[in-house]
């Protein structure tokens, strides 16, 4: 967005200005901006004026006025083609952030803000993801953008990489929120699919050029991921993750909380489990969410029934009976030896073959899980 007219780039340097001083939060600022209307009228204001409102410390970094040397970079990134800084005063401000306590008085954007205020969907889940479960995100990333939703996510590896590349595949909408600065990629490994968002999609961070990586940012930019959207879906969690904590975000937001159940063994399935028994609404199919949300547009049921890799050559007998015998839960080597009785050369070879052509998948601690 080229910032060409002087009125508008001193607007913009006043709302960066703000969000860079230390201290400053989102409820302070908005704060200042509702008792004297615009980062303009703030800088114009004495500094018992803005005592009143703010800390003395915040204060007197008010009345020093705007470091232009300082936001140089920022201002220089901001001149490039599909850079955005989309302010609370922008008609591009998220409406749907807006019903959020704690909305960001500004964000940094990369991409087609034309997403910002299109009806969205969360899907979220383990970094530490299992093949079945970044398929199933990836499934129905794939069909809800389908049906019309913006797929939104953390840009994370694991569930939230296979949600991004579900909503892509589909030629739909993806916004990814980032918890760091705008001129870096975390994880480097999403560099490739972060430039495809850019592309076709949109990049968002509340985050100043130059932020790294840091736990605490995690929490902050979970909140918006929640609150652009309609509900979040939980596909893979621990007990104890940032999944859970965008899932309770969620319903503090009065956001839909969907959950894909999963084994009973499988530690990735009980922050889902607890999700549910916490009144999250199960889903095994597409449909599940269509209902609850009341979307119209006719879908295919469940993107977890659809063909897999390999299906397109059936199990042979001897194969399709050791499927059985493995049910859906990890398994051992160890325990398919003695359930089986086949020979361990026999076993190890049949569950190489199973496993290139997609039907399984080999999991730490040397056990193996069907691919449904």
């Amino acid at each position: 967005m080229p910032i060409d007219d002087s009125a508008a780039l001193l607007e913009k340097s006043q709302w960066l200005s703000l969000s860079n001083i230390d201290g400053l939060g989102c409820l302070t600022f908005c704060q200042l901006l509702k008792t004297f209307g615009s980062p303009g009228e703030i800088y114009r204001r004495k500094f018992k004026e803005l005592r009143a409102v703010v800390s003395e410390k915040i204060a007197l970094a008010i009345t020093k006025g705007i470091d232009q040397d300082s936001l140089k970079e920022t201002l220089q990134w901001l001149s490039l083609d599909n850079n955005h800084l989309v302010t609370l005063a922008d008609a591009d401000y998220p409406k749907a952030l807006l019903q959020i306590t704690d909305p960001p008085p500004l964000l940094y954007a990369k991409g087609n803000l034309a997403w910002l205020n299109h009806l969205s969907i969360a899907i979220v889940g383990s970094r530490n993801a299992s093949v079945q479960g970044e398929k199933n995100a990836e499934a129905f990333a794939q069909g809800l953008a389908e049906h019309g939703l913006c797929i939104v996510s953390g840009l994370a590896l694991g569930i939230d990489g296979a949600a991004h590349r579900g909503a892509l595949k589909a030629k739909g909408g993806t916004i990814a929120v980032v918890g760091t600065g705008l001129d870096m990629v975390y994880p480097a490994k999403h560099r490739d699919l972060a430039h495809q968002i850019a592309n076709s999609g949109l990049i968002i961070s509340e985050f100043p050029l130059g932020t790294v990586s840091q736990p605490q940012n995690f929490p902050r930019r979970n909140r918006l991921i929640s609150g652009l959207s309609l509900g979040c879906l939980v596909v893979e969690a621990n007990l104890k993750s940032g999944s859970q904590i965008t899932a309770r975000l969620s319903a503090e937001q009065g956001r839909e909380v969907f959950a894909i159940p999963g084994s009973i063994h499988s530690p990735l399935a009980k922050g889902c489990h607890q999700l549910i028994k916490q009144g999250a609404k199960l889903v095994d199919s597409l449909q599940d969410i269509v209902e609850e949300l009341n979307l119209t547009k006719a879908v295919n049921d469940s993107p977890v029934d659809e063909p897999k890799v390999g299906d397109d050559a059936p199990a042979s007998e001897t194969q399709q009976k050791l499927l059985e015998t493995m049910g859906f839960d990890a398994i051992s080597l160890e325990s398919l030896l003695q359930l089986t009785g086949l020979t361990v050369s026999t076993l190890s070879s049949m569950l190489t073959v199973l496993e290139l052509e997609g039907r399984i998948t080999s999991l730490a601690g040397g056990q193996y899980q069907q691919i449904v």
